[in-house]
């Protein structure tokens, strides 16, 4: 068996799979061109001998780790030149590792943990850049003119011990800030946003399409919410693989908020974080960590996307309303009236419901076609009523359901609108309308949380207890600090109460009490939590529980609650209304 020390250079095509699925023929042309009038010579003049080509990828043996360096600077900054000319989507462009180690030679092939780090190095590179491990490095510091970083320990897999890293800065591995400056674009008259490929941490190319397809499918869940301006993947994409400084992007593509992320797998389980940004203050408006399981990976990315897309729009619209509560009100436009009306809506008092109504009546005087106010308008009535602040209900539910209908006939495609319908049905008693109305809702939009909280809420009343659970959580796990989380953990806390699981309502209904919104929402949280505690016969606290919610709503009784949730089902309140009576409400 023979063995010697080489230099060895692995590289690979950055996004190889996506390059052949659109055009195979023409990358398979592409790519052998730029390796024999490119590469090959380039290879040969330093020295280095090509072991053998991969599909996409090529191994190549040198003496030099000097010589192999000097090597791929050259073969990257010569493919940006050279690719300078084609088309975005079609360039091509490498990843390179480089390790210097112990080989087995069998042949004109060769084997072996040196052969094996530099793959897994390339693997760790970035689009267009260099990793070396330590032992390259300390051969060519001080030899050779480049920038390095050092990236710490690395696992690499089946490598048996970590390896630190070195990364090389070459003008392929740039960000986009060093293009020509252009004039920025003009905002658009309504939240406007991009999704930048989320990156492959992963070290496995095989994992590019699982990245690349949570970020199309972010793409396609935000572009159903109306009220976004949401760049397509085609532009977006064209930043794939690059270092960018989010700033930039805005500007490039008139956006004033950029999502960005990750994807990194090991064996079964993924990690996949995501942030936003406003990009006009390179403020992070929200940013979170996902560890999941993988079962079935086409699954994973449509739950992902809608976790994500769930959280992203009540961040992405509370940063709005901040914007819109800034400035003076006569200096607001359609969309920043709205979004003032948006935040009295969200303090769930009597009073800011009131202004909630004023504002979002005002964005219409100001855009007569602007349904989404009108849908918004009419869950304001609504939770005027639920929440126990209308003197006439009946009147109440009439000008809800009338603005809702408003809506729907300026634009029949607003998830809100279909949403807003569903909930006045279902305190009309319409039950399987208003299930009706909040699935479309839901179809039209699978993120929108709040779409799912009422579908859960008209399912409970309709007495499907368990489709009701399963809409709720899905609320909560979408939004998970949302405005209106207080009221999804009470029906939560209900449901479980007509379910006869007490001790459970229990814990939802302390969870409900204990969001920040709850004090301002009323009775209710207090009502669900009361009624769970008298159920399971802690009377003494369920009463305590009981006063603070007559302290909310003196007028509160058993008779008022039948009213205001009817139910299909002669008599589907029981449970939480005999809870209440243990607590000591009367009829």
């Amino acid at each position: 068996m023979e063995r010697r020390l080489a230099a060895i250079l692995a590289a690979d095509v950055v996004g190889y799979t996506r390059l052949m699925g659109a055009d195979e023929a023409g990358t398979l042309q592409h790519l052998t061109e730029l390796r024999q009038q490119v590469l090959e010579p380039l290879i040969a003049e330093h020295h280095g001998r090509v072991v053998k080509l991969m599909g996409d990828g090529l191994l190549v043996e040198f003496a030099s780790v000097v010589d192999a360096l000097t090597c791929a600077v050259a073969w990257q900054n010569a493919v940006v030149e050279q690719e300078t000319a084609a088309d975005e989507d079609k360039r091509l462009k490498f990843r390179i590792g480089i390790n210097l180690g112990d080989v087995i030679v069998e042949g004109d092939d060769i084997h072996g943990d040196g052969v094996n780090v530099a793959a897994r190095l390339e693997g760790l590179a970035e689009p267009g850049g260099i990793d070396l491990s330590d032992d390259a490095y300390r051969q060519v510091r001080g030899k050779v003119e480049a920038q390095f970083e050092d990236m710490g320990e690395c696992d690499l897999k089946n490598v048996a011990e970590p390896i630190r890293v070195y990364r090389v800065r070459t003008a392929a591995s740039g960000t986009v800030a060093a293009r020509p400056a252009s004039e920025p674009l003009p905002l658009p008259d309504k939240p406007s946003i991009a999704v930048l490929p989320f990156d492959n941490m992963s070290g496995d190319h095989e994992q590019e399409y699982f990245a690349d397809g949570i970020t199309e499918d972010l793409v396609t869940a935000l572009s159903k919410i109306r009220w976004f301006f949401v760049i397509a993947r085609n532009s977006t994409f064209t930043y794939k693989g690059q270092a960018v400084e989010v700033t930039q992007v805005a500007r490039e593509l008139g956006v004033r908020y950029v999502i960005e992320g990750s994807v990194r797998r090991a064996g079964n389980r993924v990690r996949i974080t995501a942030q936003l940004i406003d990009a006009t203050t390179g403020r992070h408006v929200w940013a979170e960590r996902y560890d999941r399981l993988i079962e079935d990976i086409f699954e994973l990315q449509d739950e992902m996307a809608q976790t994500i897309v769930g959280a992203v729009e009540p961040e992405l619209s509370a940063a709005e309303r901040e914007n819109a509560v800034r400035k003076p009100p006569e200096s607001l436009d359609a969309w920043e009236t709205y979004q003032r009306g948006l935040w009295h809506l969200w303090n769930f008092n009597k009073d800011d419901n009131v202004e909630a109504q004023r504002f979002l009546r005002q964005a219409q005087d100001l855009d007569p076609g602007f349904a989404t106010a009108y849908a918004f308008e009419s869950y304001s009535h609504y939770l005027h009523v639920m929440l126990g602040f209308a003197e006439a209900p009946a009147e109440g539910l009439a000008a809800a359901l009338a603005a809702a209908k408003k809506a729907l006939a300026l634009d029949d495609k607003d998830p809100v609108a279909y949403f807003a319908a569903g909930r006045v049905y279902m305190m009309r008693g319409q039950h399987d309308a208003s299930v009706a109305e909040l699935e479309r809702a839901v179809a039209l939009n699978p993120s929108f949380a709040l779409a799912h909280h009422g579908l859960g809420c008209a399912l409970m009343l309709s007495g499907r207890l368990e489709e009701a659970t399963e809409e709720l959580d899905r609320a909560i796990r979408l939004s998970p600090r949302d405005p209106v989380l207080w009221g999804t953990m009470s029906f939560r806390s209900l449901t479980c109460t007509m379910l006869h699981q007490y001790e459970a309502a229990t814990e939802w209904g302390r969870r409900a009490m204990h969001e920040p919104r709850s004090a301002d929402g009323g009775y209710w949280s207090c009502a669900v939590l009361a009624s769970a505690l008298g159920n399971l016969g802690q009377t003494a606290e369920a009463r305590e529980v009981l006063d603070e919610a007559l302290r909310r709503k003196p007028d509160l009784s058993l008779a008022y609650l039948k009213q205001t949730f009817p139910t299909k089902q002669p008599g589907g309140l029981e449970p939480y209304l005999d809870g209440l009576r243990k607590a000591g409400l009367q009829e």
